[in-house]
């Protein structure tokens, strides 16, 4: 399995994407160049990127324009992006690249050293995000389970007891409760609705084993 992010550089010239590439690739993640706006926002349909380096300047859609039209859509409205500015450029240039979305600038020419160390934490948190998400896949796999458990029929005299079969499924369930709510301080808000539900069948697997240990009024 490859666990290496990709990175999306775009800039419309040769020179500024093979530096790019120069000063990030010691970081060994994938790199993908898009030579516009219209050529990033077509990559971003197929594949996820951890981090956008974005050229403000650039012939028809601009940096402005493009990271709008990201912010835009649902997949990628959390996706990072830092624009790329000349080093005198428009001041201007900094409050409508935050409106539009950025999160960070880097001027040209490039300090190889700051650049890395910015793309990299994106890169970490990426990482960090992936990996909580397949934990709450994981957990939602392991409510289903419990939930189909729970389900049972009865088991056959001689088998198990009722009240053995709701303390086994009490010791499956609590842990996995434990782990929920760590993951649900980490939880990208762009998986928060999976994650609301994946709560919801936990509740309703912890109300419905609690009812069945009640004593009888």
């Amino acid at each position: 399995m490859d666990d290496k992010a990709k990175i999306l550089l775009v800039d419309d010239r040769e020179e500024n994407l093979i530096a790019l590439e120069a000063i990030l690739s010691s970081l060994d993640q994938e790199l993908v160049r898009a030579r516009s706006g219209e050529e990033a926002l077509k990559a971003l349909l197929t594949d996820e990127y951890a981090v956008i380096l974005l050229d403000v300047i650039m012939p028809g859609m601009d940096g402005f324009e493009t990271a709008r039209d990201i912010k835009r859509r649902k997949k990628t409205r959390d996706l990072p992006i830092i624009f790329l500015t000349a080093l005198n450029s428009d001041p201007d240039y900094a409050f409508r690249g935050y409106a539009a979305g950025a999160v960070d600038f880097i001027s040209k020419p490039f300090d190889p050293w700051v650049l890395r160390a910015k793309v990299s934490v994106f890169v970490e948190l990426h990482a960090k995000n992936k990996q909580l998400r397949e934990q709450a896949a994981l957990l939602r796999e392991q409510a289903v389970l419990l939930r189909d458990q729970a389900a049972l029929p009865n088991v056959r005299p001689g088998e198990d007891t009722d009240r053995d079969l709701r303390h086994r499924l009490d010791e499956r369930l609590t842990p996995v409760e434990e782990q929920a709510k760590v993951v649900g301080k980490r939880i990208p808000r762009a998986h928060r609705d999976e994650y609301d539900e994946l709560i919801h069948r936990l509740t309703g697997l912890r109300r419905a084993l609690d009812r069945e240990e009640r004593p009888p009024a």
